[in-house]
């Protein structure tokens, strides 16, 4: 069994990890969700000491202390890791792949066995002993990494991120094959994007958040739990409630991923919904009250009067003179841009979709390289060839 008590990690003045405690049996698999940064490799590289930073905490494996034990040697009682990446040897074939991961004294006398074992785990790469391992696919090269960390007779296997790049349908054969390393009396340590297929096949699992365990549980608590859910699962959350208990004695409120979203909050300060949701269908009336309940005033007072103070006579004349009003305004501002005096006004009654005539329209240059020089065009208005 693989115990891990207060596990902290610090890249110079970066915390990467704080206290971090967990535990694997032997026969199960225990998946570690988080997000990108939260940790996650961070933790495995500690525990399989090749860990570039600064490690504090206990780590122990069969009742015995690996804790700033070399990698090599910790691989010699029973604990490997199969990378991010996978590492192989890309000029090695399958076989000579395999074989290097029988080097250690404790894997040499099973060598015979695990090789039947595994070759029977993965047919593929019985098929292809001969191969070279660059000229495989990254679903195949990541049988030949996992094959050879077994290769090393381990009680606890951790993987980073086993399904990173492969297809949907190789990932489902790697899971697969996961759940028979398991049954063989394997524990397993996974870390996981994938979290979907790996809490189908996983015993346990613990949330990672900003280098800490914030919740543990079954996978099936976790796969049930609406937080999870709307998290890693592309559920929508919609149950404030949590099946997923906190980690150690934090405090539930803080640490548990069940509580409700916080409301939107839009510029002003004042509580609504996100700035685009439900826009796009909503009339303009809808729209106008909604901006009046986000600054707290009355929609009676928006819709009674116009900018310049006018009164409206209902939704219809309401719109259409807002409109017109800002097609004048338009018009006005134009004419003083420009300083064209032809631009004609348009008069208060004048339906929005008038507009003035080409003709009226500032002139537009335009330049246009040809040949290495400039030559000057000359345009009014709109949709005209220039």
């Amino acid at each position: 069994m693989l115990e891990v008590k207060n596990l902290s990690v610090s890249y110079g003045l970066h915390r990467a990890l704080a206290d971090v405690s967990l535990t694997v049996k032997s026969g199960e698999i225990v998946v570690i969700l988080g997000a990108n940064g939260a940790g996650k490799s961070s933790l495995l590289r500690a525990v399989g000491g090749i860990s570039e930073g600064s490690v504090s905490g206990d780590v122990m494996l069969d009742n015995q202390t690996i804790s700033g034990a070399k990698s090599h040697e910790i691989v010699e009682r029973g604990l490997a890791l199969v990378p991010e990446g996978r590492g192989v040897f890309p000029d090695l074939s399958v076989h000579e792949n395999l074989l290097l991961g029988a080097y250690t004294k404790r894997a040499r006398a099973e060598q015979a066995s695990n090789m039947d074992r595994l070759l029977t785990l993965f047919p593929k790469l019985a098929e292809r002993r001969t191969q070279m391992v660059r000229t495989m696919s990254g679903g195949e090269q990541q049988m030949v990494a996992i094959g050879r960390a077994i290769m090393s007779a381990p009680t606890i296997l951790m993987l980073d991120e086993p399904s990173l790049g492969l297809s949907p349908l190789l990932c489902k054969e790697l899971f697969a094959s996961l759940s028979e390393i398991r049954d063989s009396g394997l524990g397993l340590l996974v870390v996981e994007q994938n979290a979907k297929q790996s809490l189908a096949i996983a015993d346990r699992g613990y949330l990672l958040e900003n280098t800490q365990i914030t919740g543990e549980g079954s996978a099936a608590e976790l796969a049930n739990d609406p937080a999870v859910q709307a998290a890693y699962l592309g559920v929508s959350d919609k149950s404030s409630s949590s099946t997923v208990q906190p980690h150690d004695d934090q405090d539930s409120a803080a640490s548990t991923p069940g509580k409700s979203p916080l409301p939107f909050i839009t510029p002003s300060g004042v509580p609504g919904r996100p700035p685009t949701a439900g826009l796009i269908s909503e009339s303009i009336s809808d729209l106008v009250r909604h901006a009046a309940d986000a600054h707290g005033t009355s929609t009676g007072d928006l819709a009674g009067k116009t900018s310049s103070g006018s009164p409206l006579n209902g939704g219809a004349d309401r719109l259409q003179q807002v409109l017109g009003e800002i097609e004048r305004a338009a018009v006005a501002a134009r004419s003083r841009a420009t300083g064209n005096k032809s631009v004609k006004k348009m008069p208060p009654e004048t339906k929005s979709a008038e507009t003035p005539d080409a003709g009226d329209l500032p002139e537009i240059e335009i330049y246009r390289r040809s040949n290495g020089k400039l030559k000057r065009l000359k345009g009014k208005g709109h949709g005209q060839d220039i």
